[in-house]
């Protein structure tokens, strides 16, 4: 049975052929979606996709999406239910790699170059004193990660009011262009750069120069405090989106017969310019390290010729020029370069030669993450509500509405409906929600996330919900455990569960029934 993100797919397609869908949407032209064709077609063997797929699974990568290209059109997608087509997804430092093409549209707009002083853009934001190495600082430093800090000052900055003050106002304890430190604020610095000399944010000047060419929309960007998007991560895109944007690098900037972005500019961009520090390890030796292999102007060179924009959890977007290929993947996964050698070791070789697998196309309409676990009933599941202790997260009262086959639970009113042995789709505001890797750009108050809820009894006592929301990469296991008349509710993220030393920061809520 075709699984709902496909069904979505499908009707996505529909819609964006008749160009239906509108500012907010996927598609506000016909023909926005790329060219489909199939891996047969394009010489790629089926076999190496299925055996990619299975490794997956064997290694317990969770993917969220994804997609290949060849010779421009796509011919392998598919999304892990409840995941979709249709929604963003968070990209963390995948973020850099659109940074860097804004400066890089700004250069070719004669706004700035790359060896321009990062202090000229800012005037009023100099510390009292400035340090020979803050003074040669220079944009190229900033987009290569090696404009001389001794610590990553991400932490740091992102904690106060004013972002660029305090990122200039850090020790700048090395020579500018020598050592590679990874800098996540250095590419805010970019988009702060590229705001100051366009008086635009890098999303509402990429709009009308990349996103909307390549038929992109619906992307989110977070802010600073001061309303300067993060550049360095903070960027909400779809699938599609990215696939489009790595075919747009691997055409070296050309789009439907037009330069839209310098083919100098993405040669510069994407070549080797900075060595990153480290060596063989028992385990690895450099060569098969994809973090060793040099660094762009945000951009990684990975083994052989490929280079990638990528993510925290496995945001990629990998071009591979000698197969005339992109890969674009979505996840929540630590185990990056795992998962970088399953495609090596699958997809690559899979570009060689074709070998039909009958069995593919259902595999990739029935990928789908398992729902929670358990029964679907308990002497237990009885319509309560229960008043809450005061607690860290500012909840009063939470409340559990068992029905056939979901279940309803709210917190101060905001819902969230959980399926038993399947994935139901909504929107809520629970305070602690959602799980967040870096506090800078989050916004004000309790977001709305988008939640897909699923639930089962893991005992007679013992009530599991998972939430998983599913513009993010991120998920909750929130454990219930009833005795009498009360209930204990924890919480555990999917970023704490990575590891097993962590404790998830919310405190247990305890509450007793009305």
């Amino acid at each position: 049975m075709m699984n709902s993100s496909r069904r979505s797919f499908l009707k996505h397609v529909s819609l964006s052929t008749l160009g239906l869908w509108g500012p907010r949407g996927l598609a506000e032209s016909p023909g926005v979606l790329l060219p489909r064709g199939t891996a047969l077609e394009a010489g790629v063997s089926e076999a190496g996709i299925m055996a990619f797929l299975d490794a997956i699974d064997t290694a317990e990568i969770e993917l969220h999406s994804l997609m290949i290209l060849r010779h421009g059109k796509v011919i392998v997608e598919g999304w892990w239910d409840p995941y979709g087509p249709q929604f963003v997804h968070t990209m963390y430092s995948m973020s850099k790699s659109f940074t860097s093409t804004a400066v890089g549209l700004a250069v070719a707009e004669g706004k700035l170059t790359v060896e321009d002083q990062v202090i000229s853009f800012f005037p009023d934001d100099l510390p009292e004193k400035i340090s020979d190495n803050l003074a040669a600082m220079k944009v190229k430093h900033l987009l290569t990660m090696t404009p001389g800090n001794e610590k990553e000052p991400t932490g740091k900055v992102v904690g106060t009011e004013n972002w660029v003050r305090t990122f200039l106002a850090q020790e700048i304890s090395h020579e500018p262009g020598t050592d590679f430190i990874y800098n996540s604020v250095a590419t805010y610095m970019c988009s702060a750069i590229v705001q100051k000399v366009t008086g635009q944010t890098v999303l509402d000047y990429l709009t009308p120069r990349l996103f909307m060419p390549l038929g992109i929309s619906g992307m989110r960007w977070e802010a600073c405090p001061r309303g300067i998007n993060t550049g360095g991560w903070g960027l909400s895109i779809q699938t599609e989106g990215l696939a489009k944007f790595g075919q747009l690098l691997l055409q070296k900037g050309q789009w439907k017969g037009k330069q839209i972005v310098p083919a100098a500019w993405v040669e510069e961009a994407t070549r080797f310019h900075v060595q990153q520090p480290g060596g063989d390890k028992p385990d690895r030796p450099k060569a098969k390290n994809d973090w060793l292999q040099g660094y762009g102007y945000q951009f990684w060179r990975c083994q052989g010729t490929a280079f990638r924009g990528d993510g925290a959890f496995g945001q990629f977007t990998i071009v591979l020029p000698d197969q005339d290929a992109v890969i674009v993947m979505t996840s929540e996964n630590k185990n990056m370069q795992g998962q970088l050698d399953l495609v090596w070791q699958h997809l690559l070789p899979a570009f060689e030669g074709a070998a039909a697998v009958p069995a593919l196309t259902a595999r990739l309409d029935e990928l789908q993450l398992a729902p929670t676990k358990g029964q679907k009933t308990s002497p237990m599941a009885v319509n309560k509500e229960f008043r809450l202790e005061k607690n860290d997260l500012g909840v009063k009262t939470v409340s559990f509405g068992f029905e056939a086959e979901k279940l309803v639970f709210k917190a101060d009113g905001n819902k969230v409906t959980c399926g038993f042995g399947a994935w139901l789709r909504g929107e809520a505001a629970v305070p602690g929600t959602p799980p967040r890797l870096i506090s800078g750009g989050a916004p004000s108050g309790v977001p709305v996330s988008k939640i897909a809820a699923s639930a089962g009894w893991e005992d007679n006592n013992t009530l599991v919900m998972t939430w998983r929301y599913y513009e993010t990469p991120h998920s909750d296991k929130v454990t219930c455990k009833f005795e009498g008349d009360g209930v204990t509710i924890s919480f555990l993220s999917s970023l704490t569960a990575m590891n097993p030393k962590a404790k998830d920061a919310r405190a247990a809520m305890i509450g007793m029934a009305v």
